[in-house]
């Protein structure tokens, strides 16, 4: 069996660690979203890629869920002592090793997707990983200076980050989007895969993105298996992340519903044959099936049972 997984950073590698679990003998191949990678200190930075290999590989922080374990930030202090900048944007020693095998390949003129291939040598995450796209694609914010009031772009870690997205966002522009194409392998994997899973990532900035990039939609549609969505909403909440900052500014209702529908069903020209939403949840998405089932990824086993829902409405 041959699993696809969209997925972003924190709740796509959690996920992923169920799918796993739940279906240990698949073939997985997990697309992952490089919106959110940045430059920083000369440093090509990938915070969804390195969240789902240290994830999957055994060497992430679980408390924080992104980030080594046993990190230690020497360098970070000694940048601060120096004043560059920037200084919010924090960079471990342990992760500062990845950045600089990264950006060596990738100016060596190595591809990202055979750079993620590299790096994932030592990780071992267990799945194949895969950058949305090998050309460089960046979200940026349109946000109301606090001080003016006039519009500016900033980057999307900026106002996650150094802003937690405290600053209201008039528009997510992806930067680069309609030039790139997807990263070889990922129309394959997703044209033939058994199950397509969307990860409860961030629809918008997340699995937004990643859908963005030309040629993707056209293979979510023809793709020969089933493609299911797991609601990132819970009660109308989100459990993790910012959605709730990002869905409206795209005219999404912040429900499992809205989501739903901002996907759309296979059957009525959009993307999902089924949508899995949170128990007590409801939910209508014309064009797919809705199924409930528990939602939380509160434990190893619920996130396994979680993602063997999502195979069973995918008929995998």
């Amino acid at each position: 069996m041959h699993i696809v997984v969209l997925a972003g950073g924190v709740g796509g590698a959690r996920f992923l660690r169920g799918v796993i679990s739940a279906a240990p003998d698949a073939e997985i191949t997990a697309v992952v979203n490089t919106g959110d990678d940045v430059t920083m200190h000369g440093l090509r930075i990938c915070p969804d890629l390195d969240t789902v290999m240290y994830t999957l590989g055994n060497g992430i922080d679980d408390e924080r869920g992104w980030g080594r374990r046993g990190e230690t930030w020497t360098v970070k202090e000694e940048l601060a002592a120096y004043g560059a900048e920037p200084t919010w944007f924090g960079l471990g020693d342990r992760d500062l090793a990845t950045h600089l095998v990264r950006t060596r390949m990738l100016d060596a003129g190595y591809p990202l997707s055979e750079v993620t291939a590299a790096l994932a040598e030592r990780w071992r995450p267990g799945v194949r990983l895969l950058p949305m796209s090998d050309q460089r694609v960046e979200t940026h914010v349109v946000v109301a200076d606090p001080d003016t009031g006039r519009q500016r772009a900033i980057h999307f870690q900026e106002w996650w980050v150094r802003h937690r997205a405290a600053l209201d966002a008039r528009a997510f522009v992806q930067v680069g989007v309609d030039d790139a194409r997807p990263a070889p392998g990922v129309v394959e994997a997703i044209g033939t895969a058994d199950a397509v899973l969307f990860a409860p990532s961030n629809p918008v900035v997340s699995i937004g993105t990643v859908l963005g990039v030309p040629g993707v939609r056209d293979a979510l549609r023809g793709a020969a298996g089933r493609v299911v969505g797991i609601s990132p909403i819970v009660g109308g909440d989100v459990v993790r992340g910012m959605a709730d900052r990002c869905l409206p500014v795209v005219g999404v209702e912040v429900s499992a519903e809205g989501v739903g529908r901002h996907y759309g069903g296979r059957r009525e020209g959009g993307l999902l044959d089924a949508w899995l939403v949170h128990t007590g949840d409801a939910a209508t998405v014309p064009g797919a099936d809705v199924h409930t089932v528990p939602l939380l990824m509160s434990s190893p086993a619920a996130t396994r049972a979680m993602a063997r829902a999502a195979l069973d409405a995918a008929g995998a």
